[in-house]
């Protein structure tokens, strides 16, 4: 019996996606519709299993958890990156890692509607209204305004046709983002500091990484103008929470939607939860029924080619 677990099934739909069917014989799967972030419970619902499926980044693989997997062969992770995921202790603890390919207009699409719903307080307006109440805020219009893109890659310059749409000014800048890239994108590169000062909505499109945790701190919050939006759907350690925090409920910027949290699930008392001025959503970015497909689509074809002996889409430690 091979045992098959997915984890952080959190909408229930794994084993409805993907043709599970298409296993052979005597393949158990097992999904799971809940976090697990202590270890030992981890480790727990793991014995036994040959094969696990990761979906993004919410469950943490390090060496210490990899170790305590003595039958774990294959990992798979949705997506063909998984910073969750030490890939060296696995290559040294005999286990593959494979990846997955995935869509990329869902969380575009997610950052449009953040957007949206944090410059019209589109869910303030709602609760406004189910309470009996009527308009009590002042939007900001589009047209006309500034987006500041924080990062210029695939996901950045995606944003520039629809922000162009919309009739905004685009401005971008990152650490290694060249006039000549900017142009291309059909925006213009600006310094870390002008963009944080002039721009009415900060979106943060950034790869985390070493160098990027921490990128949008005090100092650059404080730049922004009280009327600014600051955006991120990317990853929760690029902005300093702490000094977010202090920047809303001191009014220094006119509100923040967040996707992303340097801890997820985010705990039920976490400060971010009772914020002034924001719009948060569960990590929604990659989360459409377009994308689960292809997925687990292809995590059951990982799992067919190791099965067979040739594993594909491997990934490895740089």
């Amino acid at each position: 019996m091979t045992r098959i677990v997915v984890l952080d099934d959190y909408q229930g739909v794994a084993l409805g996606l993907g043709g599970w069917d298409r296993l052979p014989p005597g393949c158990e799967v097992v999904a799971i519709d809940r976090a697990l972030p202590d270890t030992d419970e981890l480790v727990a619902a793991l014995e036994g299993a040959e094969v696990v499926i990761a979906m993004r980044e919410r469950t943490r693989f390090d060496a210490e958890r990899l170790a305590r997997l003595p039958d774990l062969r294959l990992l798979v992770t949705t997506g063909m990156a998984n910073a969750s995921i030490d890939l060296e202790a696995a290559t040294g603890a005999g286990i593959t890692v494979s990846g997955t390919r995935g869509r990329g207009g869902a969380t575009l699409e997610l950052t449009w509607g953040l957007i949206l719903a944090v410059a019209r307080s589109i869910p303030q307006e709602d609760a406004n209204v189910r309470a009996g109440g009527w308009q009590s805020t002042v939007g900001l219009e589009l047209d006309g305004a500034t987006l500041g893109i924080v990062g210029l890659g695939r996901l950045g310059a995606a944003m520039v046709p629809v922000a162009r749409a919309f009739g905004m000014e685009v401005v971008a800048w990152s650490q290694n983002l060249t006039p000549e890239r900017a142009a291309e994108a059909g925006v213009r590169a600006v310094t870390k500091e002008e963009l944080f000062s002039t721009a009415d909505v900060v979106s943060i499109q950034y790869k985390l990484g070493p160098r990027s945790v921490g990128l949008v701190g005090a100092a650059e919050l404080a730049l922004m103008r009280p009327t600014a939006y600051l955006v991120n759907t990317s990853r929760g350690p690029i902005v300093d929470t702490p000094a977010l925090l202090d920047a809303l409920h001191a009014g220094r910027i006119a509100g923040a939607a967040l996707d992303v949290f340097d801890e997820e699930p985010l705990p039920v008392d976490h400060p971010l939860r009772s914020a002034p001025r924001t719009v948060l959503s569960p990590h929604l970015g990659y989360v459409s029924g377009a994308n689960y497909a292809v997925f687990y689509r292809d995590a059951v074809d990982d799992v067919l080619a190791y099965l067979d002996g040739t594993p594909v889409r491997v990934l490895e430690a740089a």
